[in-house]
């Protein structure tokens, strides 16, 4: 038998042989990371870099004859992200296609590879929350995600809910109240809200009791939940299968600049022969970045 007939370069949108046939490999979750991130299309280039420009304080009073003051603003920190290539492949042997099983068995692998690029990217996402107080994991500012120590002019601002908490009513009133006092660089207060709820499965039926109960959840208090009554998470809740800390959760916010995932090349599955051995070989690549600029866009409860 010659060799194997190959398409090479095939574009994914991704063109995965037996999309719809997964044959005891299992279908791979609905993408969830796009609900913690603002997914951003990436520049022609291979570093992103965000660099945060400080702005200015309070307008003072104008003196009759006298000047308006006039202040300049500064370069502060910068964030750099820096495009990864992530990639993955498989063989079928040339004694495999003699017996008639390319087909069948390309198409399990081709299965499994795909679940596998997608909970790589999944994982890379969600590591970003995983280790959001792990010592080492800093952003522009030279803190961690969430720190009860991130700097600005004159002080400090925290993301941090202290004393740690597991999730309940009463840590998601505190997280908002946390945000909704945020402070820019200068101190002035700013229109942060928060959005989304971002939790582990484990969490899942708490957060719906919390959210979705008419009145104060798990209390003999006539009293309306105001979580619910003012919708003060419109985007609702999120499971992500990829936390690690069953007990941490946190809340995206309408932060301009907070979690982003840029994708410089999207996934691309290509097939091609080997001459040695006549395998027939098929990989997959994607190359793409993830992490935080601003870290008002997330805050955060590591949990009791």
């Amino acid at each position: 038998m010659g060799a194997v007939p190959i398409t090479t370069g095939a574009h994914p949108k991704a063109q995965w042989p037996g999309v719809h046939e997964w044959f005891g490999t299992y279908e791979p979750f609905p993408e969830e990371f796009p609900a913690l991130f603002d997914v951003k299309p990436s520049p022609k280039m291979g570093v992103v870099e965000d660099v945060q420009t400080t702005g200015f304080g309070y307008a003072s009073i104008k003196h009759q004859g006298g000047g308006v003051n006039f202040v300049g603003n500064n370069q502060g920190w910068y964030k750099r992200y820096v495009h990864v290539v992530y990639g993955l492949g498989y063989i079928v042997t040339r004694e495999e296609n003699e017996d008639n099983k390319y087909k069948e068995l390309s198409i399990k692998r081709a299965s499994s590879l795909k679940f596998s690029m997608r909970a790589t990217k999944e994982t890379i996402h969600a590591n970003v929350v995983n280790r959001a107080t792990t010592a080492g994991y800093t952003g522009g500012d030279g803190q961690v995600l969430a720190s009860a120590s991130h700097p600005i002019d004159g002080g400090t601002y925290s993301n941090l809910l202290s004393p740690a908490a597991d999730i309940s009513e009463a840590a998601i009133e505190d997280l908002g109240i946390m945000v909704m006092t945020a402070v820019n660089n200068e101190g002035i207060p700013i229109p942060l809200m928060m959005l989304s709820l971002h939790i582990h499965p484990n969490d899942w039926y708490e957060a719906n009791r919390i959210l979705k109960s008419v009145l104060q959840n798990d209390t003999a208090n006539n009293a309306v939940n105001v979580l619910k009554s003012t919708n003060a998470l419109p985007n609702g809740i999120h499971v992500n299968h990829y936390f690690t800390d069953t007990d941490a959760f946190g809340v995206k916010t309408n932060c301009p600049d907070g979690l982003n995932s840029f994708t410089r090349r999207a996934i691309e599955f290509t097939k091609d022969n080997e001459f040695t051995s006549e395998n027939a070989m098929a990989k997959a690549t994607e190359r793409y970045v993830c992490g935080w600029t601003d870290p008002k866009g997330f805050y955060f409860s590591p949990g009791a």
